[in-house]
């Protein structure tokens, strides 16, 4: 059962016999062409592996340990204690280095500058109580899962925390988060407890996952009113929680905001632009594929992924292809026994095309049965084509994606599955 993808013939209208004429293009040269178009990065992650460490930064590392052994309590972040001594611990946890390293490149390797940083961080965490705030209940159940949510992972095992404030252009959300300076404050702590779930998805091992990528939807931001909450939320996070996102993306961005990032881009030095991706509206899903698949994607972002999806486990891989402007392709998933059952979800960035399927027998006598009539789906589809279909004989599923009306080129997902007819 091999997909496979075919040019602009039109589909076989249904009750015809079942035959499909035209050169095919494979699957394997669309989803190479969206590998070239979507490998872009150019921001390098630090390495946590001292033997990569040029010595500078080595001699600081050491500093910073002689420091932290002159205090008399223990100190510890995040789980990992930083300043054991040898007959506490006759091992030393290599996990010690990864979060001295995050202090230490935050404050640009001055090591004294580090050390003040980590002990206000130490001191505000015990304040806070950080490390029990991961499993409390904050009574924002309503929020979990649309304002601030971990949700899968990027390509290369970062965990993706999505943020989005847009439910607050709701008067009543919003009085409910930021009322007062009471409900400000929890929130506020639900905002660390978000943060705190993605920290435990890390290992802060050398070599390992040390960072989370965060994704910020732009859209209908009620900007002004946030303010007070956003400079508090990212005056905390850059406090006490340094190097800790890989990369930042931006999706949904308006106009005014690319301004914006011109005006303060001197200002930013060269690694830390290289961090930001901003992606307008309308390139939502080929910006998040370059960096997390689309089975991870959340549907509202143009992916597959729904958030009970992952709760047993990970989601089955999807094929991505692109779909060239004034393209028409045909998906073919051959080999389907009768009586069997496929199951099939289908997505394209940005849609505004035509979608429909069908169903080819393999008998030559046999007529090809409509399954899903021809439909304009347009750009504002914020859910993936989820279908199912039981086949009465041997054949072929075929999934037509209609892109001749529009001269972009889209990134698209599918992935199926096939129940066999019971014995």
């Amino acid at each position: 059962m091999s997909p496979t993808s075919t040019p602009s013939p039109a589909p076989a209208p249904a009750a015809t016999p079942a035959s499909k004429q035209g050169a095919k293009r494979g699957l394997m040269s669309s989803l190479m062409d969206a590998t070239a178009l979507l490998r872009s990065a150019s921001f390098k992650e630090d390495t946590y592996v001292a033997a990569a460490l040029p010595p500078s930064e080595l001699r600081a590392l050491a500093d910073l340990k002689a420091l932290l052994t002159t205090h008399p309590d223990p100190i510890s972040i995040w789980g990992v204690p930083l300043n054991s001594s040898s007959a506490e611990s006759p091992t030393p946890d290599e996990r010690a280095d990864v979060v001295l390293l995050k202090f230490l490149r935050a404050r640009d390797f001055r090591v004294r500058d580090a050390h003040a940083m980590l002990l206000r961080c130490a001191a505000w965490r015990a304040e806070f109580g950080a490390d029990a705030v991961a499993d409390e209940d904050l009574g924002f159940k309503d929020l979990e899962g649309v304002v601030a949510y971990m949700h899968g992972w990027d390509r290369e095992g970062h965990p993706v925390c999505y943020n989005a404030y847009a439910v607050f252009r709701d008067r009543d959300m919003y009085d409910r988060a930021f009322g007062d300076g009471d409900r400000l404050a929890r929130f506020l702590r639900w905002r660390v407890q978000v943060m705190e779930r993605g920290v435990r998805a890390l290992s802060l091992r050398p070599g390992g996952v040390n960072a989370i990528i965060q994704v910020t939807d732009l859209k209908d931001m009620p900007k002004r009113e946030l303010r007070a909450a956003s400079n508090q939320i990212l005056s905390l996070f850059q406090d006490n929680y340094p190097e800790m996102v890989a990369r930042k993306v931006f999706i949904n961005v308006p106009w005014y905001f690319s301004v914006l990032f011109s005006m303060i881009s001197p200002f930013l030095t060269e690694r830390t632009k290289s961090k930001f991706v901003i992606a307008r509206e309308g390139n939502v899903a080929e910006t998040l594929y370059k960096f997390i698949r689309p089975e991870l994607v959340p549907v509202q972002y143009g992916g597959l992924s729904r958030a009970a999806d992952l709760e047993n486990g990970p989601p089955k891989p999807a094929s991505e292809f692109t779909i060239k402007g004034g393209e028409k392709v045909f998906l073919e998933i051959d080999g389907i026994e009768a009586g069997a059952m496929i199951t099939w979800d289908l997505v394209v960035g940005g849609w505004d095309l035509e979608y429909g399927a069908e169903y080819v027998p393999s008998a030559e006598d046999s007529y090809t049965l409509c399954v899903e009539k021809t439909r304009m789906i347009p750009a504002t589809a914020d859910e993936p084509v989820h279908n199912s279909f039981t086949a009465r004989e041997a054949g072929k599923m075929v999934l037509s994606i209609d892109n001749s009306g529009s001269r972009k080129r889209k990134v698209a997902a599918y992935r199926y599955f096939v129940r066999k007819p019971s014995v």
